[in-house]
């Protein structure tokens, strides 16, 4: 993480540099278009491209570490110890529910989310007969969830 954060804090303080450079550029020229303009825009541009990509690496670090700990607290929520007979309401008003059987849940989400990125499963076609080709047997059936009979 302290990578991240000092890649984005270089490439925002690369661009601020930039950013002055042109400004000195045209304050000496007095306005006029000269090469050394064109360069201090050129490398402005390409320090607003660094920074830019430098700002989707952390964002996709920050979505990662999102769904890392939001699948951590569903883990530890679903197998935690049980001290209720099985059946039973849990304090989320949902009964409980196996560990290794909502790890499957997540793998088969995950795997058609990654589906539907590539394209190989129709957003608009998902639950017609062409999309039963993506099935995963792999998936045990659990009678508590309606959506595993389909």
């Amino acid at each position: 993480m302290d990578y991240i954060v000092d890649s984005l804090e270089n490439a925002y303080q690369e661009f601020v540099i930039a950013a002055t450079d042109v400004l000195e550029a045209k304050e000496t020229s007095g306005a006029q278009n000269t090469p050394a303009i064109e360069a201090a825009l050129e490398a402005f541009k390409h320090k607003w491209e660094l920074f830019k990509v430098a700002c989707d690496q952390a964002e996709d670090f920050v979505e990662s570490m999102k769904q890392r700990i939001g699948s951590e607290l569903l883990m530890d929520e679903a197998s935690a110890p049980v001290t209720r007979k099985s059946g039973q309401i849990g304090p989320t008003g949902l009964p409980p529910i196996n560990g290794v059987r909502l790890q499957h849940m997540f793998k088969s989400v995950r795997r058609l989310l990654i589906e539907l990125q590539h394209g190989s499963v129709a957003a608009e076609g998902y639950g017609t007969p062409a999309s039963s080709t993506h099935s995963h047997p792999t998936t045990p059936f659990d009678g508590r969830f309606s959506e595993d009979s389909t």
